[in-house]
């Protein structure tokens, strides 16, 4: 949908900044960063605006719909058809440079353990080194596409208020009877605590189709509303206040981002539309799935690997990867794009894919996974 993509695109590129800071600066969340850095601090909450936005987008079409999928098989082979085989050959990529080049993220090199539960999409439910430290939300969005079917029934034959209080309720509980009402996140389990983030953009696509009325509510206004109180607590608090805080502010925040995607999918506010369907915003979230893949190997290998003989540490670092590390992981997410990504979006069988593959015709498209 218009501006959508370029959502996507601003999005994952703004994840990539938060991994040039993250990794250049030690001591996360307690950060050696320049103060004036700590705006690249939120990439967790790009990851959640990810989730709110894969479920505005997948809703969408059930929402014009009666809130029908069209069948649960057919819908989750269409997930699969499209997540798996970019996720896969990026997998691969980053094993080879964690065992190569520089370890992942987390927990060391990568085992024979990591390639199963990796290669199952298990993160989430197993723990075993990552060889990329971005890919735990892969497996949470998995379990999400899982429950998807679900959901829409509940929102088919209830409300969305309903389906809210569902969901949203029983996580609230449990976080309150954490210890300090602050529940402690490990590495996996996240997808019941994310659910409710989903759901937020699930309930948001009904706006698309709702009303006029509704239609024409100041959804960007209200998203602004919502958003600012959270963030500027995040900003007050400092970093080690907001990491042990985000299984609230993740609530807190996923209701603004389903108003500012439904303000941007009724075509409000008209500057912003236009600012995301520009040429240049509009192409980086044709190729934004790849980038949030790749792009972590890319930017520890520069750290670690390559900026150390370039210059001293600390923000010389910084500004080598962003010189670097930026431009060759955007160049390399559009390369891989076209091999791992847009074919088997554009080509929905192996059959379609195979008879095209010959006559060169491997067309463009856009979008993380919706």
């Amino acid at each position: 949908m218009l501006g959508l993509d370029g959502l996507r695109g601003l999005a994952a590129l703004y994840v990539v900044l938060f991994h040039c800071w993250l990794y250049t600066f030690p001591g996360y969340p307690d950060s050696s960063a320049p103060p004036w850095l700590e705006g690249l601090m939120f990439g967790r909450l790009a990851v959640v605006f990810f989730l709110v936005l894969s479920g505005f987008s997948l809703a969408i079409s059930p929402a014009r719909h009666g809130w029908r999928s069209g069948g649960v098989s057919q819908f989750l082979s269409r997930r699969a058809w499209r997540i798996l085989p970019p996720y896969w050959a990026a997998l691969t990529m980053s094993l080879a440079i964690s065992w190569s080049l520089v370890p992942a993220s987390h927990s060391g090199s990568p085992t024979g353990t990591s390639i199963l539960v990796y290669g199952l999409v298990a993160q989430d439910i197993l723990t075993a080194p990552t060889p990329n430290g971005a890919f735990w939300s892969i497996g949470v969005e998995a379990e999400l596409y899982l429950l998807f079917p679900l959901l829409l029934l509940i929102r088919r034959r209830s409300s969305a208020a309903v389906l809210v209080a569902c969901v949203t309720l029983p996580v609230i509980a449990r976080g309150l009877m954490a210890a300090g009402a602050s529940p402690v996140e490990g590495d996996n389990w996240l997808a019941p605590h994310l659910a409710p983030v989903f759901v937020a953009g699930l309930v948001g696509a009904g706006i698309v189709v709702a009303s006029d009325r509704v239609r024409s509510l100041p959804w960007g206004r209200f998203a602004v509303l919502a958003a600012l109180p959270v963030l500027a607590l995040s900003v007050i608090q400092g970093s080690v206040w907001t990491v042990n805080h985000y299984f609230w502010i993740d609530l807190a925040i996923s209701p603004a981002m389903a108003m500012l995607l439904a303000a941007v999918a009724t075509g409000r506010p008209a500057i912003l539309v236009r600012l995301l369907t520009t040429r240049p915003i509009r192409s980086l979230g044709s190729f934004s799935y790849s980038l949030y893949l790749i792009h972590l190997p890319i930017v520890m290998t520069v750290i670690r690997r390559v900026a150390p003989h370039f210059v001293s540490p600390g923000l010389p670092v910084f500004w080598f990867t962003l010189i670097v590390a930026l431009p060759v992981s955007v160049l390399g997410a559009w390369l891989f794009s076209k091999i791992f990504e847009i074919p088997f979006k554009r080509n929905r069988s192996w059959r379609s894919l195979i008879e095209v593959l010959p006559r060169g015709r491997l067309r463009t498209g856009a979008g993380l996974p919706r």
